[in-house]
C-alpha cells in the first residue's frame, strides 16, 4: 500500500505541473495572440467602430486591404524592404561565418583581445552611432540613396560573429585534421567542411537579422525621404494624417506587413529542426 501511495502521490505531482505547465504556456500564447487578433478584427471594422466595444465588425470591410494600396505605393515598399533585408542577411551571414571562423579556429597574435573588444561594441547604444553613422553616408553621397539601407548592415555585426565563433568551437578537431590532410586550404576547410555542420548557427543568425532589418524604423527614418526607396515602417507612419488617421486601413497595413514574418517564422521553424537532425553536433 506504501509504495502505491507514494506512485499515486508521483503521478499526482507530475499531473499537476504538467497543467501549470500548459496553463502558463497558454496564457504566454494568448498574450501574444491576443493583440494580432485584435488587430485582425480592427482592420475589417469601419471607422467608427473601432474604438467601440464590439470585439467583431458588424459588416467586414474587406475593401480596407485595398485601400492600402491607394494610400501608400505598398507593392514597391514592400520590395524594398525585401532587398535590403535579403542583402543585408547575406551580408551578415557571409561575413559572421568568415569572422566567427577566424576567430574559433585560427591561431594569431592578439586574437582573443581583438574579440573581447569587438565584443565589447555590443555594449555602445545605437543612438551613439547614429550621427557617426549619418556623417559617413552623408560624405560618401549616399543619404536617400539604398546604399546607405544595405552597406552600414552588410560587414557583419558582434553578435553573429560571437554566435557563429561559439558554434565553430563546438565542432571537433578531427573535421579541421581530416581536411587538412586530405590537402585541403583554409579556405576549402572552412567553406566545404565546417560551414555545412553550422546550418543551425546560420538559420537562427538569418532569421534573426532579416527580422531586425524589416523591422528597423530608426534609420529608414534618418536616411531615406523618397518614396521610391521608402521600406514598409517608414509607409505606415506616412499612412497616418497630421490631424487624423484612419485606423481600419493602417491596421490592415500592418497585418499585411506581418504576414512574411509569418511564412519566415514556419520555413525556418521546419529547417531549423532538420539542420539541428542532420547537423547532431550543435550541443557539444
Amino acid at each position: 500500500m506504501g509504495t502505491a501511495a507514494r506512485s499515486r502521490r508521483v503521478i499526482v505531482r507530475r499531473t499537476a505541473r504538467g497543467l501549470l505547465i500548459y496553463l502558463a504556456l497558454t496564457v504566454m500564447a494568448w498574450c501574444a495572440l491576443v493583440p494580432v487578433l485584435w488587430a485582425l478584427s480592427g482592420s475589417l471594422k469601419k471607422q467608427g467602430e473601432v474604438t467601440g466595444s464590439a470585439l467583431l465588425p458588424t459588416e467586414p470591410q474587406w475593401s480596407n486591404y485595398r485601400s492600402v494600396f491607394e494610400f501608400v505605393p505598398f507593392g514597391r515598399m514592400f520590395l524594398n524592404t525585401v532587398l535590403y533585408a535579403g542583402c543585408v542577411t547575406a551580408g551578415q551571414v557571409f561575413f559572421c561565418s568568415l569572422a566567427g571562423y577566424a576567430f574559433a579556429r585560427l591561431p594569431f597574435k592578439g586574437r582573443d583581445v581583438v574579440f573581447l573588444a569587438y565584443l565589447g561594441t555590443l555594449m555602445v547604444p545605437l543612438t551613439v552611432t547614429v550621427i557617426p553613422q549619418f556623417i559617413l553616408m552623408r560624405t560618401f553621397g549616399w543619404v536617400d540613396s539604398p546604399l546607405s539601407m544595405i552597406v552600414p548592415g552588410l560587414f557583419g555585426s558582434a553578435f553573429g560573429t560571437y554566435l557563429m565563433r561559439q558554434f565553430f568551437l563546438t565542432l571537433p578537431a578531427e573535421l579541421e585534421e581530416a581536411a587538412i590532410l586530405d590537402g585541403c586550404t583554409v579556405w576549402q576547410t572552412f567553406w566545404r567542411v565546417l560551414l555545412p555542420h553550422t546550418k543551425p548557427a546560420v538559420l537562427v543568425l538569418a532569421v534573426l537579422t532579416w527580422v531586425t532589418v524589416w523591422n528597423d524604423f530608426l534609420w529608414p527614418l534618418i536616411m531615406l525621404q523618397r518614396t521610391s526607396i521608402a521600406t514598409l515602417n517608414l509607409g505606415l507612419v506616412w499612412m497616418q494624417g497630421q490631424y487624423t488617421a484612419h485606423w481600419p486601413v493602417f491596421m490592415a497595413a500592418s497585418l499585411l506587413m506581418l504576414a512574411p514574418m509569418l511564412v519566415v517564422y514556419a520555413f525556418a521553424n521546419k529547417a531549423f529542426v532538420r539542420g539541428i537532425a542532420t547537423a547532431g553536433l550543435a550541443g557539444r
